[in-house]
């Protein structure tokens, strides 16, 4: 990745990012983060060589794992459900939207 992580970066398909990368965007250790691949929340796009590669799309994700672990104090496991309530209620509003567009009217109030 070409910018400082801290720096705005339109994070896109083809964007990765090292395991170390997410590291320091997130706040988290190597192990809880190794331990969030490992419960299927970040997953890896290739391992080259010791270090695995992510999309830069898990930025999004490892940032916010780091936000729950300080301010809610969760373990990793709690992190890891959090995280996949989180995904799917995104995903739940996003097929609400798609829902609401082809009503007509749209969704109103919203």
């Amino acid at each position: 990745m070409q910018a400082k992580l801290d720096e705005v970066v339109w994070l896109n398909e083809q964007e990765t990012v090292t395991l170390s990368e997410l590291v320091e965007a997130s706040g988290l250790t190597l192990a809880e983060l190794q331990e969030l691949v490992e419960c299927g929340v970040l997953a890896p796009v290739e391992s080259k060589g010791v270090e695995a590669i992510f999309y830069a799309r898990c930025v999004t994700t490892a940032k916010t794992a780091g936000r729950l672990r300080r301010d809610f104090e969760l373990d990793t496991h709690a992190l890891a459900l959090a995280l996949t309530l989180l995904e799917r209620v995104q995903e739940l509003e996003a097929r609400i939207r798609e829902l609401g567009a082809r009503t007509p009217g749209g969704m109103r109030g919203n």
